[in-house]
């Protein structure tokens, strides 16, 4: 297993999209470095109305530092959902079709062995690279603004986070088993998308007055979106841990300062609970159907 974990790791530094994703993340951080700068210095500019003492500097301090983490991490969640996507949409079936998979079963080699290496080496350096890109934000971040500095928020967010890598992985190598490359690859696309929709429903649904009815609908449509891929929910959890949302938000209005970037509803620890088991399921019902796959 160890030996496939490795040949994993060796692969994906092969690959053209982990060279693209990188490419891609260096364009992103520049860019983030000008956006806030921007906005930092906007926020100098404001707080030179204040005494460093008083606590609306501190409030307006703190403002700015969400604002620009929300949205550094609403554009790095998309980042790491697409490697973690990318990187295995294609790893059982593509194998099996260029016929490595007949190559290497018939050695002394468990297709459980295989299939946990395959999903250890993904994992590995997806979280990795989530660590990367969580630093790198923090870092621009306090440059420019502040940054939360509980230790314990930080990890916590940090955990959320990277949650979603093998959350995805596992749906991702489920779908090879029974999917074509092609195919595989449009389906975790399209899936990934409507948990991203039903996060921005459930965000407007929360941010503007709708009618009581209206308001209901939408909300039910967005928590069945985020049952089926709980990705972007697992993304407000993650920025609530980071900002301390329910010592704070008596002081500060988050969802009023972040806009169309709202954290909108934020999930509860029995959600958190669903996701591991989701990602349990999703990653034993791969590694079951894969065992009984006729290559």
């Amino acid at each position: 297993m160890i030996t496939i974990t490795l040949m994993t790791w060796k692969e994906m530094l092969r690959k053209r999209v982990l060279m693209l994703t990188f490419l891609m993340t260096a364009i992103f951080l520049v860019a983030f470095w000008f956006v806030a700068g921007t906005l930092g210095d906007q926020t100098n500019r404001l707080l030179e109305r204040f005494d460093p003492s008083s606590s609306q500097f501190l409030i307006e301090q703190y403002q700015a530092g969400v604002t620009i983490l929300t949205l550094g991490f609403f554009f790095a969640s998309f980042v790491l959902a697409f490697l973690s996507i990318f990187s295995s949409f294609s790893v059982v079936a593509g194998e099996a079709e260029q016929g490595v998979l007949q190559a290497l079963i018939p050695r002394p080699l468990s297709r459980a062995g295989w299939y946990m290496g395959r999903w250890i080496g993904y994992v590995s350096m997806g979280v990795l690279y989530a660590a990367i890109l969580f630093v790198s934000i923090l870092v621009i971040t306090q440059i420019h603004a502040a940054v939360p500095r509980d230790i314990g928020a930080l990890v916590r967010a940090f955990l959320l986070f990277a949650a979603v890598v093998p959350m995805l992985i596992s749906v991702s190598m489920l779908g090879s088993c029974f999917l074509s490359t092609l195919g595989n690859g449009v389906f975790m696309t399209m899936l990934f998308g409507a948990g991203w929709l039903g996060g921005m429903i459930g965000k407007i649904t929360s941010s503007f007055r709708l009618e009581e009815i209206a308001a209901k609908q939408l909300a039910t449509i967005a928590g069945l979106m985020s049952i089926v891929m709980p990705a972007d929910s697992l993304q407000s959890r993650m920025l609530a841990e980071l900002f301390s949302l329910q010592e704070m938000n008596e002081l500060v209005q988050l969802n009023r300062l972040t806009g169309t970037l709202a954290l909108g509803p934020i999930p509860s620890n029995t959600f958190l609970w669903y996701v591991a088991g989701y990602t349990l399921l999703t990653f034993g019902g791969g590694l079951w159907l894969f065992r009984r796959k006729d290559l």
